[in-house]
Formats: C-alpha cells, structure tokens, sequence
C-alpha cells in the first residue's frame, strides 16, 4: 500500500459512491485511489470495485460476515493506513461507518470530520462541507493532520462507472480477541423498506390530523408508485410510521426524481434530507410555510381537499 485515498463502506451502493468522488479527488490531487474489499470471497466486489476507478483493492478475506464491528473494522483501517500507507480515508457514514471513524482517527491520532455532504479541492487541501448548528448552516472544514479520516453521508454523490484495471491485494489480519461475547442477535422491529432508493417519495408531516388519516396519503402513494416517508414527530413522537420511514438529519437522506411533501411546515431538520430531489411539490395551507422556498411546485390548501382530488386526477390519467 502507498500514501493516496482509501475508501471504504459495507454498503456496496455507498462503496461505489464514494469510489466516484475519490476518483475525482485523487486525480486533483495526483495520488492513488484504493478500496478496501470486506466479505468477498468470490472476488466479485473487488471487480466491480475497478468498475468504479479502483487502483487498487484491499481484500480482506480473514473477516467472516458476522464478524465486522466497529473495533474490528478500525483495526482492519488502522493496519491497511498505519505508517506508510493512505493518509485519506472515505467512509461510507452509516451506522457501522460512525462508529468505525472516531476509533480508526484515534488509533492514527488523526483529524476526523463526520456526516460529509460535500468534498472539493481547494489549493491542494481536501475542503469539507457538513451540516452545522442543526443544520441551519453549512460548514467548511480543513483537517490539518497528515492522516485525515472523513465519514460521509449516503447519497451524497452519485456513483459513475469508469472502468480501470488494477491490482488486488490480499491483508493478512488476525482479528482481534472479542473483548465483548455477543450472546445473541435480533433483528430490530421494524419495516422493510428503503426509501434513499426510492424514484417517487411522499413525506407526511404534522399537518395530518389522525394516524388513521394515513390510508389518504397510501392511496396518493400507489397511484404514484412511491415510497412513504415522514418527518420526526410522525415517527418518534406519535409512533404512527417506524423510523425507517423518517427523514432528515436523524433519518434517511434520500435523492429521488419526484418528491411530495404533505403538510410539511419545511424545517431545515426534515428538508435536509431531500434537497437533492429532483423535483419537489408542496401541498401545505400555511402560504408561509418554509416548504413552499425550496418546493419547485407549491400547493396552497387544505391537505384532506386536495390529495383526494390529485390522487383521483391520477388515477383517471393512468388507465
């Protein structure tokens, strides 16, 4: 391994995400762009890895699927980066990837910056872009240590094959000895369902006035073949949808071509996370709602008058 870029993620659609952006940034900057290959026992990620620009991939084929945690990822980075090797690392900021960044820039005693919506060059440093002061403002950072680790979000960019051809080199790791024996594992309660992939989305927010209300909002969402979301109250406050369904800073970041928001007031903890929709319509009786300065088409009524009648005009085009 030689000083350049190293990205990494165990979300295979993030991996390729973050191979484009540090393709980009390693040809500014003039370095090697490499990708650590977790749980590839055919081989086949570290292909599709060069499909994406890889220089080189890391395979790791010591770490069985159930055996990556945080600690064991971190000494996994910490072994591929120490001395000699890459001094950036992209990591994919998902559950696992936050927990993974403050241990692996510890380790290297090196500058972290967490949840990334933006990496750029500007004479020769890496310029960050992150959410601030709950995300009514963006930040620009600069980490000014040699090793310089940047967790980032999901969906920040879009991943672009550009083939290459490369080497693959296989890390000799002993895991380490579990300090913590997990006893058992359960899957957490909750839906089946991805709404950061979703072409069409529909976010609910407070404007609904009873969970039961929620069939109104299903019937707009299967006449137009979308997902549901909802903001933070829906979810965490009134238990009406899981959380896989809530969006913003505390939930899913999602980048579809249609999004309808429905009785959104629009705060920047929810908008947030659809800013990278292609299309946004509001439907909200409040004509100050903060919704209506970043929504491309703004309805001004009543929701319960309004989504019956849009879902009706949509079936009545579709057959």
């Amino acid at each position: 391994m030689t000083s350049g870029i190293i990205v990494s993620s165990e979300v295979d659609s993030t991996l390729f995400e973050l191979l484009t952006k540090g393709r980009e940034v390693s040809q500014q900057l003039g370095i090697q762009l490499c990708a650590l290959s977790l749980r590839d026992p055919d081989g086949k990620n570290a292909q599709e890895c060069f499909q994406y620009g890889a220089q080189e991939v890391v395979a790791v084929p010591s770490i069985g699927p159930s055996g990556l945690d945080p600690e064991v990822y971190a000494r996994v980075l910490f072994q591929v980066m120490k001395e000699g090797g890459p001094d950036i690392l992209l990591l994919g900021s998902t559950k696992l990837g936050k927990e993974t960044a403050g241990r692996i820039a510890q380790l290297l005693q090196a500058g972290c910056a967490s949840d990334a919506i933006g990496i750029s060059v500007r004479d020769s440093e890496l310029l960050i872009e992150r959410y601030s002061l709950g995300g009514n403002t963006i930040s620009s950072e600069v980490i000014t240590t040699k090793k310089k680790i940047i967790s980032v979000m999901p969906r920040t960019f879009e991943a672009q094959p550009a083939p290459t051809t490369g080497t693959v080199t296989t890390l000799d790791f002993k895991p380490p000895p579990q300090r913590v024996m997990v006893v058992e594992r359960r899957e957490k309660a909750g839906e089946k369902v991805s709404i950061e992939s979703a072409e069409n989305l529909v976010c609910v927010g407070q404007g609904l006035g009873k969970k039961e209300d929620l069939k109104l909002i299903n019937d707009l969402c299967a006449a137009l073949k979308a997902e549901l979301g909802c903001t933070r109250a829906l979810s965490s406050d009134f238990h009406w949808l899981s959380e896989d369904r809530m969006v913003g800073i505390s939930g899913k970041k999602c980048k579809p071509k249609l999004h309808v928001s429905i009785g959104v007031s629009g705060q920047i903890q929810h908008t947030v996370g659809v800013m990278s929709a292609k299309l946004i319509v509001a439907i909200n009786k409040d004509k100050e709602a903060p919704i209506f300065k970043i929504a491309d088409y703004g309805i001004v009524g009543d929701l319960y008058q309004v989504v019956p009648k849009l879902t009706q005009r949509l079936k009545i085009s579709a057959s």
